[in-house]
């Protein structure tokens, strides 16, 4: 379970990106966070593992108060993609995918079953695509490397930033179509960014959708299409 409390986030700049944001997301679904660019979703997400610190509010993961928590063992209990992956260009694939293993201290048979195991799950083939380096990976199967490599040591929750944004439509499609198989049968607690008003709605339980640094309005995809809180939302939709 995450919680986000009056979640407030003011840069050295005076730019505030965040004013107040309150969003509970249950344990095991499925949460998009919805948008133009600027409006606080990255930011939200960087909340959620530390990468962002709030200048008042609170943010808890399972019950903790993340600002307590040591930085490190929370963010290894958090899987993280990224747009374009993301990976490391001077590790090979399986290398990539065994990275958080190998800092949890797994020793090497372990490591390789599981770098195995979940490059089936994403739909690759090991021996094939394993000993390739990012650079000579198509973007689809770098995509898949990065989510392999951010379900490697079983993270209860998953933050998604923008992770099919690079990829050419009909790729974009067949791993969102992918992904949704994906998480019924992984139960984990995913968070996506994304602007993309049909992933969102594909993707996630609830949208959570954002304007200039505030919550707009939360709830299923139905609730949101079948009424939307704001003219803004309706727009942003395309219901207007």
């Amino acid at each position: 379970m995450i919680e986000l409390r009056d979640a407030c986030k003011v840069y050295g700049d005076g730019h505030v990106a965040l004013y107040g944001l309150s969003l509970h997301i249950a344990a095991g679904t499925t949460v998009a966070l919805l948008g133009p660019s600027g409006c606080g979703k990255t930011t939200t997400l960087k909340l959620i593992n530390r990468l962002a610190v709030p200048t008042s509010g609170s943010v808890f993961v399972d019950g903790r108060d993340v600002s307590r928590s040591d930085a490190i063992q929370l963010r290894r209990g958090i899987g993280y993609v990224v747009q374009e992956a993301g990976l490391f260009p001077h590790l090979n694939a399986r290398e990539n995918v065994e990275v958080v293993p190998r800092l949890l201290g797994w020793p090497a048979p372990r490591r390789r079953e599981r770098a195995a195991e979940l490059f089936g799950v994403v739909g690759l083939d090991i021996g094939l695509h394993g000993e390739r380096y990012p650079a000579e990976l198509s973007g689809g199967q770098r995509q898949r490397v990065g989510l392999a490599r951010a379900l490697a040591a079983d993270p209860p929750i998953v933050l998604m930033d923008e992770p099919f944004g690079a990829l050419d439509p009909l790729t974009r499609r067949r791993l969102q179509h992918e992904f949704v198989a994906l998480k019924a049968r992984l139960h984990k607690t995913v968070v996506l960014v994304t602007h993309d008003v049909e992933e969102a709605f594909l993707l996630a339980d609830r949208v959570a959708v954002l304007s200039d640094g505030r919550l707009v309005q939360c709830g299923t995809p139905a609730e949101i299409r079948a009424a939307p809180a704001s003219d803004f939302v309706a727009s942003f939709l395309g219901l207007m």
